[in-house]
Parts: structure tokens; sequence; C-alpha cells
């Protein structure tokens, strides 16, 4: 998930270091950094482990949970990944590697204390990638998997916009959103004029954009566009050929994830939920859970589904000892 607004930085806001929070030191190739998480809840048998989109996005949109995972009894952990909201955020494009993230998210791991009784990994978009690539290497940790709004192959996103979203655009507001993109011209306004109601508000959240939750337009407003564009490219249909995410593909790898897991797909997503059922059927012990009102965000756009979808997974999980 993306927007071509301008990244505001986090330096000098409040830390938010209270109710739950704490600062990880992680390692990388070049130093260490610290990365910041919140925990809600306490259940010594149920920890889930949020990953927020972008790549580069935050955590605030994924605060819908608080309106239902207390209730149910579930303890989850926010966390921004380096170089997002508010965890330190080095000006070094060599850290934007998706393996390095796998280890970060390791890192963090150890640090909560989390393990195969209790943890549960969770991925909403981005996050989903990297939720899958944790899966493979390290998939002894978990509890359980949860894959939210992501396709197991970029490719293959790419072609679902071309030859799903895109046709079903205004030709000529598709024609100068390209335009735009072919001209490096995506901070001008004219972008987001036209993204917004043209596909944003059909593919990214059902809802007009000015009515959008404060949690959503917070993390869109906080995006780190250094990271987005180098992992995703600048173009918000489809994934641009010189991402360097836009090979990337797991499909003929997910039979390998044996932990139980839970694949979320929705009807008017930028994910096409056809693949993402196919993506259930493929993992061992895969679960589909469809939202049929909701899009990319369905955890705001058809949230009854999403989250008694959810909770049901994880209540359902088995004990792992």
């Amino acid at each position: 998930m993306g927007t071509a607004e301008r990244y505001l930085d986090y330096s000098g806001r409040e830390d938010r270091l209270s109710g739950g929070a704490r600062r990880i030191p992680v390692n990388t190739p070049v130093g260490r950094f610290d990365v910041w998480t919140r925990r809600v809840g306490n259940n010594p048998e149920l920890k889930v482990l949020l990953l927020h989109g972008g790549p580069g996005c935050t955590h605030e949109y994924l605060e819908a949970c608080d309106s239902y995972l207390p209730a149910a009894g579930i303890e989850y952990y926010y966390y921004d990944q380096l170089g997002s909201g508010f965890s330190d955020q080095p000006d070094d494009p060599s850290l934007w590697e998706l393996d390095r993230f796998v280890d970060e998210v390791e890192q963090v791991r150890r640090a909560l204390g989390l393990g195969r009784g209790d943890f549960v990994l969770y991925g909403q978009s981005w996050g989903g990638i990297l939720a899958i690539e944790y899966a493979l290497a390290y998939q002894e940790h978990l509890r359980g998997l949860v894959i939210s709004n992501m396709m197991a192959s970029a490719p293959a996103y790419t072609t679902y916009a071309e030859q799903v979203l895109m046709p079903a655009m205004d030709q000529d507001v598709l024609a100068e959103i390209k335009a735009l993109e072919a001209a490096g011209d995506i901070e001008n306004p004219r972008y987001m004029e036209l993204l917004m109601p043209s596909y944003y508000e059909h593919h990214t959240l059902r809802m007009p954009a000015d009515n959008w939750p404060d949690p959503v337009q917070r993390a869109f407003a906080h995006i780190n566009q250094k990271i987005y564009v180098q992992m995703q490219g600048p173009s918000e249909l489809g994934m641009s050929a010189d991402a360097k995410l836009a090979n990337w593909d797991r499909v003929a790898d997910l039979q390998r994830i044996e932990v139980p897991t839970l694949v979320i797909g929705a009807r008017y997503d930028t994910m096409d939920p056809a693949h993402m059922e196919m993506m259930a059927g493929l993992l061992p012990r895969g679960r589909y859970l469809y939202c049929p009102r909701g899009s990319h965000l369905a955890l705001y756009d058809d949230q009854e589904t999403y989250f008694a979808g959810l909770i049901g997974f994880l209540r359902d999980l088995p004990t792992r000892t």
C-alpha cells in the first residue's frame, strides 16, 4: 500500500514510550538502530506481532485492531519497521532489502520473547510479503500466520492491475496518471486528484477520502517515500519493473509453510481475491477469509467480516509446544 503524499518526518515528535511501548535495538550491516513497538493486552498463550504495509508505511492504520482484539482477549504488538513511524529512520538505501527486513523481524521476535507456543505473525499488504518470507526462514518459531491482502507473486499482482483494474478505469484519467508517472511527476497535486476518486476510493478504502478514518490518514501522511519508491516503485497501479520487489514470487514455496495460515482477500482489493484463495489452497494448513464488501483495507470497509474471521482463526489455533 502507499500514496504519493509527501513523506512527513517524525523527528521531534513525541516518542510515545508509554502504555506498553518500548524501543528495541536491531543490528544491521551498517550499524545498530532502534525500532518502536507497543504491546496491547496480556495473553500468555496468544501474541500477535503486526507487520504494516508500505513498504515504508506505519503501524497507525492497524489501530482498527483496538476495536476488536482487546475484547477477544488477544495480546498484540504494534511495530514500526526500521525507517518508518516512530522507529529510527536512517537515510541509507542499502538497508531497504527484503532479507534485512526478515532479519529485523527475527530480532524483534527474540526481544519480545515470542515463541512457537504463543507467536502469531500477521502481515498486511507489504507486511504479507514480509510475513511469508519470515515463515519460510523461521516457521519453527510460529504458532500461526496471517497473510492479509497480499498475493504471493509481485508479477501476478502487476498483471492483475494491468488486465483487470486498469481497463475498468476511465481511460482518459488512466492516460494522464501514466503520463505523470512516466515524467516522474508523482508529487504533482494533480496525481492524487486523479488517483483518489478513480482508484483509491474503489480499491484501497471504499469510503470518500475526506471521511477516511484518522488512523488511515495518519499512516498515509507519514509514509516514507524513499523506502516505498525503492522497493515498490513510484506507480500506484501495480509494481514498477525496476522496483526491488518486481520479480518477487513465492507461489511455488507456499507448500513449505506448514503452520496454520489464514489468507485474507477482498472483492474490491488491489490484489486478486482469486489468487489469494488459491494461496490458501496451496498452504498445507491454509484457510481463506473472503471479505465481500472489502477492498485493500478490508479491516475498515468490511470490518465485521474481517475481524470475525481473524479472531475465529486465532481462537482455533492448536496448541504448539
